[in-house]
């Protein structure tokens, strides 16, 4: 059965949109609305609005959009009713009885449970006299202690082929659940095996407590170095990050960003609570807006080698799209922190944290590979390389230091950095506008090469007209419902839309947002985007009316009435026309 409205009116009202979004994005006003950086796509000018008056979200670039609650289900990847939930827990409110899951729900719930039943399980094998045996000799080669063994629940997978799908299933999981749990794979012949065997096993615990996921290391023998948890309902790689559970919790300002599962527990170890790492991917962009909600610099902690320094600056370049200040360790007489902790201890890697340089000098650093600076082109190249750093930076303070120091250093004039400077930034100023405005052009194009919204142009903006004109004015609703059914929509998803504002817009408190229930957050998406595209435009009774006529005129043409000339479409653009001042 549907929750009740007065229950999700409640929720909603103690959980304001820009309230729930500010805890992970910025916001600037504009008007009456809010403009931020979108959520859910890397961009670096602002096209996700947020209407504060009728609390709703909608980027005009990747087409995100939808109420507080089509918010959580994306940022959180949540069905419907676990967003429900997550919203009441945040307020403190108590579920309705007789709440009805739905099967996704239900399959996250049992892979959920399935997952801290996998992990009691490798730890009890962990910690076994003879079948941990291998385990608990390689965390001793680490030099973990016991309690950081308990803190981040290690485990060992045994080597059998069934020995966790077998207890598992004594537990009451079927075998459909340990396969989407990607706790075990299917074979050819149809028969399930365990995914991880022989190996030293890392849980990876979401912000919730949830055992969402696993990395499995080899101690020996033939296979991949390290193995992960697929993504499965309750797990995604980009959008999660090792030990943020604990991190969280941190008094610092920062966050400390290591490559591995070792490199993070010997540093959480070593006293530094403050340390997450990737899920055995490259920093995502998603996983640098995480990191931004919870603090305000982060030192990227990789290994010295090549591959962890192109890392490195990868990482850097996606945090330029947050605003966190980065600092990049520098490793000397170590490949890698826990190398560095084991030889010279944590008072000094608390040194070599304080001391870490900004990721500018590690850009300039990097700038100089491959050059030799005794030589006129090669010295060239390297001042361009380096106006390409200065360039991207927001803060017109530090840009200046930047010109002075490089200015400095080769013995040129600042006036002549300064000016090479202006011009690429006034060149990347406008590429960047005509990305942003591409984006959204390309965006609003493929909403609209709907092959029905493009054979009927007329009757799929009058159809958008009008949900529009329900979703601004609904006590006006039945001015609408009363003049035209659904049967007399021409395109199917504004039929489909209709549909569902036919049955339930008579009540006295409708609101579109309250479709939310029955569409997906995409459909949500596609509604904001009808609502914000037509919010500029006159939209009254009279409006309604030239709408409405435009699809019976549709319905009267294709039974061999009068055809809607381009004059006359022309006319009704005109009483539509954008408001001016």
């Amino acid at each position: 059965m549907p929750l009740p409205q007065d229950f999700i009116l409640s929720l909603k009202a103690n959980n304001p949109i820009e309230e729930v979004m500010g805890q992970s994005t910025s916001f600037k006003r504009s008007g009456r609305n809010l403009v931020c950086l979108c959520p859910f796509h890397s961009e670096k000018t602002p096209s996700c609005n947020v209407d504060v008056a009728r609390q709703f979200f909608h980027c005009f670039g990747c087409g995100a959009g939808g109420d507080v609650i089509t918010y959580v289900m994306k940022s959180e990847n949540l069905a419907y009713i676990d967003a429900v939930k997550f919203l009441a827990d945040r307020a403190g409110m108590t579920m309705p009885d007789n709440t009805v899951t739905s099967d996704m729900s239900r399959l996250k719930s049992r892979i959920l449970e399935a997952n801290r039943a996998a992990a009691r399980f490798y730890n009890r094998v962990l910690t076994a006299e003879r079948s941990g045996e291998k385990g608990r000799l390689y965390f001793a080669s680490r030099e973990l202690t016991p309690s950081t063994v308990t803190k981040y629940g290690l485990g060992y997978a045994p080597s059998g082929w069934s020995e966790l799908s077998d207890h598992l299933k004594d537990k009451g999981f079927t075998e459909d659940e340990l396969v989407a749990a990607n706790l075990a794979r299917r074979g050819s012949k149809g028969n399930i095996y365990d995914f991880f065997r022989d190996r030293a096993m890392f849980p990876i615990i979401d912000l919730r407590g949830n055992v969402i996921a696993f990395g499995g290391r080899t101690i020996d023998g033939d296979g991949p170095k390290y193995m992960n948890t697929s993504d499965t309902p309750v797990f995604r790689k980009s959008g999660n990050l090792f030990s943020l559970n604990f991190a969280k919790n941190s008094k610092e300002k920062s966050l400390i960003l290591a490559e591995g599962y070792m490199d993070v527990i010997s540093i959480n170890q070593a006293g530094f609570e403050n340390v997450v790492a990737t899920l055995g991917t490259a920093l995502t962009s998603e996983q640098a807006r995480i990191i931004s909600r919870y603090a305000e610099d982060v030192i990227i902690a990789y290994d010295s080698d090549g591959a962890g320094q192109n890392a490195t600056m990868r990482a850097i370049n996606l945090f330029s799209e947050t605003n966190v200040r980065v600092k990049v360790l520098k490793i000397e007489g170590a490949k890698d922190p826990d190398e560095y902790i084991k030889k010279y201890g944590a008072a000094r890697f608390k040194n070599l944290l304080e001391g870490s340089d900004g990721a500018v000098n590690f850009e300039f650093e990097r700038c100089k590979q491959g050059l030799d600076l005794d030589k006129d082109e090669d010295r060239v190249e390297y001042i361009n390389r380096c106006i390409k750093v200065i360039t991207g930076m927001n803060n017109s303070v530090e840009q200046s230091v930047y010109i002075s120091r490089l200015a400095s250093e080769q013995s040129i004039p600042r006036a002549a950095i300064e000016d090479q400077v202006a011009r690429t930034i006034k060149r990347d100023r406008r590429a960047a506008q005509n990305r942003q405005w591409d984006s959204i052009r390309n965006f609003t194009e493929q909403r609209s090469r709907d092959p029905e919204s493009v054979t009927h142009p007329k009757e799929y903006k009058a159809e958008c007209g009008l949900i529009a004109f329900i979703a601004k004015y609904p006590e006006e609703s039945a001015y609408v419902l009363d003049r035209i059914t659904p049967d007399r929509f021409v395109t199917s998803f504004n039929r489909f839309l209709y549909e569902k504002i036919y049955a339930l817009a008579r009540s006295e408190d409708f609101d579109i947002m309250q479709l939310q229930s029955e569409l997906t957050a995409d459909e949500m998406g596609r509604v904001t985007g009808i609502i914000s595209d037509l919010s500029q435009l006159q939209l009254d009774r009279q409006a309604a009316d030239d709408y409405i006529n435009v699809l019976m005129k549709y319905q009267d043409t294709s039974a061999g009435g009068d055809v809607m000339t381009d004059d006359d479409l022309l006319q009704l653009q005109k009483k539509l026309r954008i408001q001016k001042g």
